[in-house]
């Protein structure tokens, strides 16, 4: 078995009755620890987790990367202004419930960090601690209109040579030192390839509904308080690309200002988001995760 494959596929209910998909990583030998749910970006799944989560699951915490609804395996939502995260917040809730989970670490990237942060707005005791990868209370116009100029838009794919020239084109400012096997690999994350051959990206395209729907003004909403609420009591890891479009160096700061003892890594030559795999992402996490209980 491979590293990438030592999961069991987990399924639960949404509170509207959507079949939602999890991978669930079970953990190596030792003491009993809290969890860790992974939670993706706005147009990404679980797959993003492929290289972290078997490593954490080794070092002895269960992990549950998530499919969001709309996203991977989980179901479409018939309605898309579900496409929130709010309602993405109480479908986590829905997974803990029915898969006994009373606390866990949250490690959410991008969009999945917003939910953590509406997660505990919805069940503080919930949140044990939390890595937001890439995100925070505010986030820079420019990475947001850049990720809304793609998301939900309609792609021509024919080849995973166009799926990858696809995901190279809108990700390399990200990742300029991928190599064509980085981005092949990449594209296999965020396209699937259906019964008869065709190629598609993994995700509804209806997930920008509700983002066209509120307008620009609602693409920078303040969650502030929300963070503060987050990062003041409970332990809290913020992960930066070094060269981010979405967190700006200023935003990071006045972060760490707001919250003096969040743990902080700067992941050089990245953008948004990093994966998570890179030797400073991974060095913080298992340092973050050692203290805690």
């Amino acid at each position: 078995m491979t590293m990438a494959a030592a999961y069991v596929e987990r399924r639960w209910k949404s509170p509207d009755g959507l079949d939602l998909f999890a991978r669930d990583y079970a953990p190596g030998p030792g003491p009993a620890r809290p969890p860790v749910i992974a939670i993706h970006g706005l147009t990404r799944n679980s797959a993003d987790f492929e290289a972290i989560a078997p490593l954490l699951a080794q070092s002895g915490r269960r992990v549950l990367a998530v499919d969001v609804r709309g996203r991977g395996l989980s179901d479409r939502a018939p309605d898309p202004m579900t496409y929130r995260p709010d309602v993405y917040a109480a479908d986590v809730l829905a997974l803990m419930d029915q898969a006994a989970v009373g606390r866990a670490v949250f490690m959410g990237t991008s969009m999945g960090g917003l939910i953590t942060m509406a997660l505990t707005a919805l069940r503080p005791k919930a949140v044990v601690a939390a890595i937001l990868n890439d995100i925070g209370p505010e986030v820079a116009p420019e990475g947001l209109a850049r990720i809304a100029a793609y998301s939900g838009q309609p792609v021509e794919i024919d080849s995973w040579a166009d799926a990858t020239a696809y995901a190279k084109r809108i990700n390399a400012v990200a990742f300029p030192h991928y190599s064509d096997a980085d981005w092949d690999a990449f594209a296999r994350r965020i396209f699937r390839q259906g019964p008869d051959g065709e190629i598609g990206l993994d995700y509804d395209p209806d997930i920008s509904v509700p983002i066209r729907a509120a307008g620009a003004k609602a693409l920078v909403p303040n969650l502030w308080p929300m963070f503060r609420r987050l990062a003041r009591n409970r332990p809290t890891l913020l992960v930066r690309g070094g060269v981010s479009d979405l967190l700006s160096a200023d935003i990071a700061a006045r972060m760490r200002k707001a919250a003096p003892d969040m743990a902080y890594v700067e992941v050089p030559q990245i953008g948004h988001a990093p994966m998570l795999d890179e030797p400073e992402a991974k060095a913080a996490i298992f340092e973050f995760l050692a203290e805690l209980n």
